[in-house]
């Protein structure tokens, strides 16, 4: 990792500690999620922002702890998610994103890990992955970033359950195919299936 790359994450990590305390405070359940939680469990390095998963019930509790706190808050256009800024730092609060609201059951997979000194409850990379991909549109069908996720975590995603839940994505099918294709993932009886 090169020192910008480093400097980077240290910014975000601060902006994620001085974030996750708020959230806390205001007993707002919460989990790293995104570029961050991909790079906390052996991903590639981020440099875009800090999102955080949070319950829609919890959602606004949240951007009003982060006001709190003196985030700059914001809702944006877009009904899936708010914004808060630590200078010029992003933090996104998603409460809904691509395939479907954030619930019990993404909380269940999250596991509690320590990232850089500070514990937090870190999205399964199994989840990322699949919002990551439902999230690749006709605007966006960049591959890049997923490939790069692909390569480094291969061994730790259950391709199945990503499969499943992006079955209805033309986009995510194609990546599969192209993981499969590329030699970064076996074929599974599930991708074999869909051959048939």
């Amino acid at each position: 990792m090169t020192s910008a790359a480093r400097d980077s994450i240290g910014t975000l990590v601060d902006t994620m500690k001085r974030a996750s305390a708020a959230l806390r405070e205001a007993d707002v359940e919460f989990m790293l999620g995104g570029g961050l939680a991909v790079w906390a469990l052996g991903g590639p390095p981020t440099d875009h922002d800090v999102d955080f998963f949070v319950r829609e019930g919890d959602a606004e509790r949240g951007l009003d702890a982060l006001a709190a706190a003196g985030f700059a808050v914001g809702k944006p256009p877009e009904d899936w998610l708010y914004k808060a800024y630590d200078g010029p730092v992003l933090v996104d609060l998603i409460f809904r994103p691509a395939g479907g609201a954030i619930g019990d059951e993404h909380f269940e997979r999250a596991a509690r890990m320590e990232v850089l000194a500070q514990n937090v409850l870190v999205a399964s990379i199994d989840d990322v992955m699949a919002t990551k991909l439902l999230a690749l549109t006709e605007q966006e069908p960049d591959f890049q970033a997923v490939l790069a996720v692909a390569r480094a975590l291969r061994e730790q995603i259950d391709w199945t359950f990503v499969e499943e839940r992006t079955s209805e994505s033309p986009f995510a099918r194609a990546f599969l195919t192209l993981v499969e294709g590329l030699g970064i993932v076996e074929r599974s009886s599930t991708l074999a299936a869909a051959d048939v």
